[in-house]
């Protein structure tokens, strides 16, 4: 009873902090949003200079209290978080006219999205909440960061720093802040507090899946289990040099980490021993099966006590000999998914292994591993026949596919072109709301304002107009389906805009009707028009005589008046 109470008094706290918070950063918003570019980039230049001279203090403070990766890696994601990501956002303009699309006279403006609600993971803190209190400053967004209670501590250490440099230039009090009694009552009453307008959250899919369920506009990201693809083609030595790079850094903690990989058999002998003089470690079925059973829980997630563990500390803990220098243990698999437990996302220096014929069923295998728990995410190709690189891209239910690179790095905007960035969309594959690497774009609405550049009555004449040579095209004709005249239907319409009560419409019908070509005097009366009748006087640009005793259908005479087809007698 008293453990309940206790919790429940966490649980209380956690949610009344959240609220106190969000309320705080909402305050801060309307002066936050007053903000000029200039004032803008000289605060988050101010934050990002801060957190790259704090970078090894913070990489060696998350590697202390969660005991995860590796503290030379953080210091390369802290300081990638604060220059690289900081170089791309530097140049956006995020304050006032975003541009002017002067032949369509649209104006677009940028607009702050409101205050977000920042949930940071344990296996990447310190760069992750750098990276998002730098993109949500860029925008004018006051943040709210939920840390993962396993790295609070760093976490708030980030803040406090990032927050105080940004205060010193400006930013105003309670746009940046975190969270220190966290909770999941507490993480989820700030996702769905009323005053957060929007949810950055990186992390599991049960996280994910409750910032989804939040009420408002998110972005989560989930697994990734990135396969790597080494087609016959592909430079060798490279492509395991690549693999290792991606799959030991941090000892595999970031979600774009390789965790299987997938090799042609006409190269599977050279991959093998590539693999084994560069530290990678092939366990036999045996080797694997005892290190599926530590690792892998039965709820099939990697053990929480292995993730971000080296390869050497995971081996021992499943009683396995490997050598010194082993930098990854390979697992050769026959299939994917719960019978093979060792297929998920491992976030550990782990691969699971496979050998397919060639690139049709490596493509396949590659297709079954990102089903299994990283659809729309991450894969990597090794290959230099364009035409098979080009397949995957075609084929891959994956956002990011990198090309001769490692997949953990290539994914983030490390080692190609791809935005810089920590938190990567997997768009509707993989149930998120976009698939792109997440910027300070995300976090702006864009309000634009439009002047007229054509008047009613003209769209109304271009839309039939434009009907009408559909309708020559297809049929030879100037009718619509419905067998109106296209041009009548414009003229009619315009009319109508131009002058609801008709009146401009009637006296041109007389002014048209006295402009036409005399009729011969001996021309008589027809005793009876139809609609057919009046669209091939229209045509032929003559009129219709017509008399007190003639019988005008009601579809004739609507035609006729606006072109004044009709002479009387």
């Amino acid at each position: 009873m008293a453990e309940t109470d206790a919790l429940s008094n966490l649980d209380r706290r956690s949610a009344e902090e959240a609220r106190r918070l969000a309320v705080r950063a909402h305050g801060a918003q309307s002066a936050l949003a007053e903000l000029g570019q200039e004032q803008v980039d000289r605060i988050v230049a101010a934050m990002a200079e801060t957190a790259a001279d704090h970078a090894e203090e913070l990489a060696a403070a998350a590697v202390e209290e969660t005991g995860f990766g590796v503290r030379a890696d953080k210091v390369r994601k802290n300081l990638f978080a604060a220059r690289t990501v900081y170089e791309f956002i530097r140049p956006m303009k995020t304050v006032g006219v975003l541009r002017r699309l002067d032949e369509r006279r649209v104006v677009e403006i940028a607009e702050p999205f409101g205050v977000v609600a920042a949930v940071v993971p344990s296996t990447n803190p310190t760069s992750t909440a750098i990276y998002k209190l730098l993109i949500a400053m860029k925008a004018r967004c006051a943040i709210v960061l939920s840390p993962h209670p396993a790295a609070t501590d760093c976490i708030n250490r980030t803040v406090s720093l990032l927050e105080s440099a940004a205060r010193s230039h400006g930013a105003p009090a309670g746009a940046v802040s975190c969270m220190r009694s966290v909770t999941i009552a507490g993480t989820q009453e700030l996702m769905r507090h009323p005053r957060v307008a929007v949810i950055l959250a990186t992390g599991g899919m049960g996280l994910v899946r409750s910032a989804y369920s939040a009420g408002k506009p998110a972005y989560g990201v989930g697994p990734g289990n990135a396969p790597a693809y080494v087609e016959r083609s592909a430079d060798v030595a490279k492509a395991v040099r690549d693999i290792l790079v991606g799959k030991t850094f941090d000892n595999g903690l970031l979600c774009s980490s390789e965790n299987s990989v997938v090799v042609d058999a006409a190269i599977a002998g050279e991959i093998r021993r590539e693999f084994a003089a560069r530290g990678g470690h092939f366990l036999g079925r045996a080797g694997a099966d005892a290190l599926a059973r530590v690792l892998i829980t039965p709820q099939r997630l990697p053990h929480p006590d292995l993730v971000g563990r080296s390869a050497l500390e995971i081996a021992e803990r499943a009683g396995l000999r490997v050598p010194d220098g082993t930098r990854a243990l390979i697992a050769p698999l026959d299939g994917v998914g719960r019978d093979y437990p060792l297929s998920i996302e491992k976030l550990c220096p782990v691969l699971s292994y496979y050998v397919v014929e060639d690139w049709r069923e490596g493509c396949e295998r590659c297709r079954q591993i990102l089903r299994y728990g990283g659809l729309g995410h991450t894969m990597a190709i090794h290959s230099r026949d364009e035409s098979v690189i080009h397949e995957f891209a075609l084929r891959k239910p994956a956002f990011r596919i990198v090309v001769n690179t490692p997949a953990t790095l290539g994914s983030i905007g490390m080692t190609t072109g791809l935005d810089p960035s920590m938190t990567l969309g997997c768009g509707g594959y993989g149930g998120n709301v976009t698939s792109d690497n997440i910027s300070p774009q995300h976090l702006l609405n864009v309000k634009r304002l439009a002047y007229e550049t054509r008047t009613a009555s003209q769209a109304a004449a271009d839309l039939a107009a434009r009907e009408v040579r559909d309708s020559d095209s297809a049929e030879g004709s100037n009718r619509l389906s419905d067998g109106l005249d296209a041009r009548l239907v414009a003229d009619r319409v315009a009319a109508l805009l131009d002058d609801p009560s008709g009146t401009r419409s009637r006296n041109a019908s007389s002014s048209e009707s006295g402009s036409r070509a005399p009729v011969p005097g001996d021309e008589s009366p027809v005793p009876f028009v139809c609609e057919d009748d009046v669209r091939a006087a229209i045509r032929e640009s003559r009129p219709i005589v017509i008399g007190e005793r003639t019988i005008v259908t009601p579809a004739a005479r609507d035609l006729a008046e606006p072109h004044g087809v009709f002479l009387k007698r």
